[in-house]
């Protein structure tokens, strides 16, 4: 078996301590609002991945399209020997890119999920005997190092999760990846496409109900941690497609006038029949803003692959 190795650089309670913050935060605000990584608990994670699975749901088979045809042009561009892959739960898509690359001595997933990195990196170690697997308990948002690997490394992020961040948080996201790297590591970059509307909403807004389920467990969530009494059934998923962002939002739209109480924060959270909460963005992107925003931060995109239908995008940058 390879090397396996785990390193945290997140505390013990800082789970608890984020969601605190986050729903005192974004349910005092106007319009309120709450971060889509709140969605991924155990039951979360199961119905994410069934919704992987909807025919309305295009993104994960357009990216897997892609990597499965262009996984030995993105080895050979990249010429990696570490792989790190940004929010890396299972790590079942990248298993393209490992058997591509053939030079890989290392590889790096990073999650805030111990239990899923282990999962994965132990079976990957276990596999691929010399390849180093150095798995890293952390928020990809605010890595503030990577392991001591060979290089040239490639960063890949990928699932299309970089539009669940608002374009100031992309800035800052993207340039904190930059400096992470060394000239010659290269950034493997998912996005999701503009297209059209209804394609879009149709793939946020199921006919089985599964991502209403999803969007929902949020409440769920804090209902568990927090001592909430949220009543989820109160509420109606709702997705819009917003044309001057470019981005589709996933809301809660509370069904009547009333009042949610968080013991544990000491908040009651007034709701008008109506009012909507804010529990996603997912941006869509263009080829020339994606350009933009990587050059902003000091990467130069050097290959651009779609699948069959650009639907979806892989891009490769360069740090210079």
């Amino acid at each position: 078996m390879s090397p396996f190795h785990v390193t945290r650089t997140l505390p013990e309670d800082t789970t608890d301590a984020a969601l605190r913050a986050d729903v005192r935060e974004g349910l005092a605000g106007s319009p309120k609002t709450l971060p889509p990584k709140w969605f991924y608990d155990a039951r979360g994670s199961e119905l994410f991945e069934e919704i992987t699975a909807l025919p309305e749901y295009y993104p994960t088979r357009a990216e897997r399209e892609i990597l499965r045809a262009r996984a030995g042009e993105i080895a050979a561009a990249s010429g990696a020997r570490t792989l790190v892959e940004l929010g890396s739960g299972s790590s079942e898509k990248t298993r393209h890119l490992i058997d591509a690359l053939t030079g890989l001595r290392a590889y790096v997933p990073v999650d805030v999920s111990e239990s899923a990195l282990t999962l994965a990196g132990r079976a990957l170690a276990a596999e691929r005997p010399g390849l180093d697997v150095h798995a890293m308990v952390a928020d990809f948002t605010a890595l503030p190092a990577l392991p001591d690997t060979p290089g040239p490394r490639l960063v890949a992020f990928l699932g299309g999760t970089i539009g669940n961040l608002l374009p100031a948080e992309r800035a800052a996201f993207l340039a904190s990846v930059r400096a992470l790297l060394a000239p010659g590591d290269a950034l493997l970059l998912g996005t999701d496409l503009v297209k059209d509307e209804k394609v879009l909403v149709r793939a946020y807004d199921d006919a089985a109900g599964v991502t209403a389920a999803f969007n929902k467990n949020v409440l769920s969530v804090i209902n568990r941690e927090l001592g909430a009494d949220f009543d989820p059934d109160t509420f109606d998923h709702v997705a819009l497609w917003d044309a001057g962002h470019e981005w589709i939002e996933m809301r809660l739209r509370s069904r009547i006038t009333q009042t949610v109480k968080i013991p544990s924060l000491g908040l009651a959270v007034d709701f008008a029949a109506g009012e909507d909460l804010r529990t996603e963005v997912s941006a869509k992107f263009r080829r020339n803003g994606v350009r933009k925003e990587l050059a902003a931060a000091g990467l130069e995109p050097v290959r651009w692959w779609t699948d069959g239908e650009a639907r979806f995008a892989l891009s490769l940058s360069v740090a210079r």
